[in-house]
């Protein structure tokens, strides 16, 4: 399922709901229907900052988190098919932009409706 974050401050940001659900959970938001405030967004983007920066450090914790990590094929060397998976900070960096943008402009981030 696609989640639809929406803003007023930012382009749309669809996230498919496996991938969201880590960011969501760590703000303690529901992933059917939410929202962001203004006043929420510094601290949300905090958080998400500080996970991203874990997540650059623990590298090899990341994947386990990704359901859809990138797994060795046949002929595929383990430094490419490493190469190829997707870590926390990429899922997250067009939220991590929203978040700005939403902060900046004093605006929500909405989703769900």
């Amino acid at each position: 399922m696609l989640i639809a974050f929406k803003s007023k401050s930012s382009p749309e940001v669809l996230m498919y709901q496996e991938h969201a659900q880590r960011i969501l959970d760590l703000l303690h938001k529901n992933p059917t229907r939410g929202v962001i405030t203004a006043e929420e967004a510094a601290r949300a983007l905090s958080v998400l900052e500080h996970e991203v920066a874990e997540s650059k450090l623990h590298p090899e914790s990341d994947v386990e988190h990704d359901i859809h990590a990138h797994e060795k094929e046949d002929g595929e060397t383990v430094e490419h098919a490493v190469m190829q998976r997707v870590g926390f900070a990429a899922r997250a960096f067009p939220l991590l932009e929203m978040l700005r943008s939403a902060k900046q402009e004093n605006e929500s981030i909405i989703w769900g409706v």
